[in-house]
């Protein structure tokens, strides 16, 4: 056959065609494929190295055409009687693939996905965007598409075909600014990324997919493509419990870093994967009595030594422990044993690695252009441009993912404080104001106040909690009511306030009393956890048991009366892993926690005690009313400086019971100590923190019954020996 070589490219430019070669067009599907002109029929591909191609009918799978090769690089031709369904047959140099051509079929996103993708409002953005396996007229592939409206070309590189970006350039729809192509005979698995040519034909560093629902185990830096086959989940009854809203109030919460929590030793400190995980750490916790698993982020990031905070791949879990089907075993696995499982989330920045979101497409896209918005000073991150529809968006699509995909019960959102101001760690001169001259980020108000509506119209009864360390007003509040919509928020003010106070050595604790009881002025202005976290434990600050004055045993004495009064202070709680034992070396995120120290029985006293404080807490209804509810909670004593002691009332609904929680931060026993309490009768004593079993003295055990002695405005009254560095609880119930 004669192959007039300018008839064929009717209409298409020599240097079109070069730029095709070259890797450097914009608009492949113009060139490549099925085309028509003058009447032929003609069928164009772009197949570098190849030594011949045969174009097959795909119905009968007889031979339609031979291509011919009218261009060095591995342009082919070949014409054809009439438009047909057709497979090609590859000859390389020492295989023949059979195959079929992306260029045969047309635009693949839908108009409705490319405009709730720029109005950002498509909150399933990973079955938009990313790469989906799926099978389109019969063939099985994998569906590639990528946000980058100011790119010139873009390309899908890979193991498949040699990471050349100039074999699979993508086709661009322009009202979305998104990349696409479907790429035949791709399964799970393949690793992958983006090669981008920005506006000024720079071609850029090869770029991760923002949307990726897997990636390599860092330090490798590919994304993966994923499964597309539904988990099999086994928990319908956790699920149905916590949407009808039927789960406890009592939330007490375990926080763990996956990859050092336990290490595998036999196998060089090796950390654990999600399936090992599951299978320890699940009846540790369900033991302990916590209620909830809280995991530092496990979206993707590429420095371990960020423990999660710096990620890339806001859609991935990292593969550092798994597959994404591990990581939904383990939580089926955490919702069997009646534990939820929260996540640590990260939208206020992300690091400036090359191959993640920074100048995805040589430009600014997901962050800011002017670095007085765009850069994190502490951190040397970038930060998200919330200013863009798409860029909030991508973030509560991403939130969503991990509720919907991975059926999460709680998103812990980082960094709140940052997001909120827009001179957060800024000095003078080194912020912009917002429109009215003010610091408040109100694009970040807004993205709180959407994405918490959104989180909780779906999904109702998933926790979302801010880890928010200023008096930003009404961060628990609904939006309706003018505030951002949390359901909780760290305690930063009550954490700092106690662990300072604890420090103290307790002859001078009397003169920081006020400390102690300064939380309750607030505690009501917001529903707050009370946080021991991995950052009282990291950068120098020690241990938590480190904290504490004095020597070996005081140390310990003073951190079980310091649990004693947290479980007994109106709040939720949380409990960094390795604060239950009382490790005593720093948290370091290469290693293991301390576990053999359980072999010394007064850490094994402490973790025994941390146990019974989740069970009280769990059990009685008098210790969970008042963590929200203001008249679930009075002061007994709040004004014994001179003695350092206090003590709580905790009542429950009905004040049908009522809890008794007195702590003496003093190594000295106060003998006859005399409380005034509400109810006449016998208070149980459910707990003392001094008991033998928690490594302490024994002293001063047993129930109490009142007298008809008035104390502190009441008319009835307990006489009791409080036990050195204590805090001991007493539950009267009137039934």
């Amino acid at each position: 056959m004669t192959i007039d070589f300018a008839d064929i490219f009717f209409g298409v430019e020599a240097d079109a065609i070069g730029a095709l070669t070259e890797g450097r067009h914009g608009d492949p599907f113009s060139i490549l494929g099925p085309h028509g002109t003058n009447g032929r029929h003609y069928i164009r591909l772009f197949l570098p190295g190849a030594l011949g191609v045969d174009i097959i009918a795909r119905d009968s799978g007889g031979l339609l055409a031979s291509a011919d090769l009218v261009h060095a690089a591995g342009l082919f031709v070949a014409q054809i009687p009439e438009p047909a369904s057709y497979s090609i047959r590859v000859h390389w140099p020492d295989a023949i693939d059979v195959t079929d051509d992306p260029y045969r079929f047309g635009p693949l996103l839908s108009d409705l996905d490319l405009h709730l993708i720029s109005e950002g409002t498509h909150y399933h953005l990973s079955r938009a965007l990313g790469a989906n396996p799926m099978t389109i007229d019969d063939v099985a592939g994998v569906r590639f598409a990528v946000w980058a409206p100011n790119a010139r070309r873009v390309s899908v590189v890979g193991d498949f075909n040699s990471w050349d970006g100039r074999r699979h350039p993508m086709r661009l729809r322009p009202q979305a600014g998104v990349w696409e192509i479907f790429i035949p005979h791709l399964t799970v698995g393949e690793r992958y990324k983006f090669e981008i040519i920005d506006q000024k034909g720079n071609v850029l560093p090869q770029k991760a997919d923002p949307v990726a629902r897997a990636a390599e185990p860092a330090p490798s830096t590919a994304s993966v493509v994923a499964s597309a086959k539904p988990f099999t989940w086994t928990d319908a009854a956790w699920m149905d419990a916590r949407r009808t809203g039927q789960s406890a109030t009592a939330v007490s919460i375990y926080e763990v870093h996956a990859g050092s929590w336990l290490r595998d030793m036999s196998e060089g400190a090796r950390p654990l994967d999600w399936v090992e995980l599951s299978q320890r750490i699940i009846p540790y916790v369900r033991d302990m009595g916590f209620t909830h698993i809280e995991l530092l982020p496990i979206m993707e990031h590429p420095f371990g030594g960020s423990w999660g905070y710096q990620p890339l791949g806001l859609f991935a879990p990292t593969g550092r422990y798994g597959t994404p089907e591990d990581f939904a075993y383990f939580v089926d696995r955490c919702h069997g044993a009646g534990i939820g499982v929260i996540l640590d989330w990260v939208p206020a920045h992300f690091p400036s690695d090359v191959w993640g979101l920074a100048r995805i497409d040589g430009t600014a896209l997901y962050e800011h252009e002017d670095p007085r918005e765009g850069f994190h000073q502490d951190w040397n991150t970038l930060i998200y441009n919330l200013g863009r529809n798409e860029v909030k968006g991508f973030l509560i699509a991403s939130a969503l993912e991990w509720l919907e995909h991975y059926h999460i019960d709680g998103l812990r959102v980082d960094a709140v404080a940052s997001m909120l101001y827009r001179d957060y760690s800024r000095a003078e001169g080194e912020w912009i104001p917002n429109q009215y001259g003010g610091r408040e980020n109100l694009e970040a108000i807004e993205f709180f106040k959407h994405l918490n509506s959104i989180v909780h119209d779906r999904y109702p009864n998933a926790l979302m909690i801010a880890e928010e360390s200023t008096a930003f007003p009404n961060i628990t509040k609904s939006p309706r009511d003018g505030g951002l919509g949390f359901d909780l928020k760290w305690n930063m003010g009550w954490m700092h306030d106690t662990l300072q106070y604890m420090s103290d050595d307790p002859v001078h604790r009397k003169y920081h009393h006020g400390s102690m009881t300064f939380g309750m002025i607030y505690a009501y202005s917001e529903r707050f956890i009370l946080p021991f976290s991995h950052d009282e434990v990291v950068h120098g600050k020690g241990s938590l048991v480190g904290k504490m004055p004095g020597d070996d045993w005081l140390k310990m004495a003073n951190l079980r009366a310091l649990f004693g009064f947290m479980w007994g202070h109106p709040g939720k709680k949380l409990l960094f892993m390795g604060c239950e034992i009382g490790q005593t070396t720093e948290w370091d995120h290469d290693g293991s926690v301390e576990w053999d120290i359980l072999d010394d029985p007064v850490h094994a006293g402490l973790q025994r005690l941390v146990r019974d404080l989740n069970r009280i807490y769990r059990h009685f209804p008098c210790l969970q009313y008042g963590d929200d509810e203001p008249d679930g909670f009075e002061w007994a004593v709040a004004d014994d400086s001179e003695n350092s002691v206090l003590a709580m009332l905790r009542y429950d609904r009905n004040r049908s019971s009522v809890a008794l929680v007195i702590s003496n931060f003093t190594p000295v026993s106060r003998t006859n100590y005399r409380v005034g309490v509400p109810f006449g009768g016998i208070w149980q004593q459910v707990l003392n923190t001094d008991a033998c079993v928690y490594g302490g003295t024994g002293a001063c055990a047993g129930d109490c019954c009142s007298e008809e002695i008035e104390a502190h405005s009441r008319k009835q009254s307990l006489r009791l020996d409080l036990p050195p560095l204590s805090t001991t609880i007493y539950v009267h119930e009137r039934a």
